[in-house]
């Protein structure tokens, strides 16, 4: 069966690692990574919400970019602690808030109200998979599985927001997609936490 937390793990150390070498040779910090890429999110969110959807969707693209090299650099440097983590998880979590509100504003803007509330199912989504994740976690189970993880999202969601500047219709299907994804991944966990608990208590 193919493992796509594996595959996922081993494409992202091949883009990153390099590049978390040459930073390290740097003054550069994960912690200043990662509150930089959420900066750079909220200024996606302010040109969101003013329709420069083109715009928008690069910046969430090198916001991205600082959100998977922060936790390379961190063990590249030997500075990964557990503040780190938790800043980083935090800040992930808000960066997707401030996209989606950026989103909403825009369509608020517009009068369309159907529209306006797709960006919020589509956040629940994604907070849902993540917040699996760490509830799994907690219960000290893994939990990594599923078709539509943060980069997934990312990439999804930026790729279709610059087509937006474009074609009308491209965000609203993307969001759509996205909503879909990040639900049935939200299913998947769950599937994945309960077979894991039977198995613990030999059910």
């Amino acid at each position: 069966m193919i493992n796509l937390s594996e595959i996922r793990h081993k494409l992202a150390e091949r883009f990153t690692t390099p590049l978390a070498k040459i930073l390290a040779k740097t003054g550069a910090t994960p912690n200043e990574l990662t509150i930089v890429g959420f900066l750079v999110s909220v200024g996606s969110a302010v040109t969101l919400a003013k329709g420069y959807f083109l715009t928008g969707g690069l910046l969430v693209i090198f916001a991205g970019t600082f959100d998977l090299l922060d936790g390379p650099l961190a063990r590249a440097k030997g500075q990964s602690t557990k503040f780190g983590a938790m800043l980083d998880s935090t800040l992930d979590r808000l960066s997707e808030a401030a996209v989606f509100l950026g989103i909403v504003i825009y369509y608020a803007n517009h009068n369309s109200t159907w529209e306006t509330s797709l960006p919020y199912i589509t956040f629940v989504g994604s907070v849902m998979v993540s917040y699996l994740r760490a509830r799994a976690e907690g219960l000290g189970l893994r939990c990594e599985v599923g078709v539509f993880t943060r980069v997934e999202r990312v990439i999804v969601l930026a790729v279709g927001l610059i087509i937006g500047q474009w074609v009308g219709d491209a965000v609203l299907i993307t969001l759509g997609i996205l909503a879909a994804l990040a639900f049935l991944t939200v299913v998947q966990r769950l599937i994945h936490v309960r077979q894991l608990t039977k198995k613990q208590s030999g059910i």
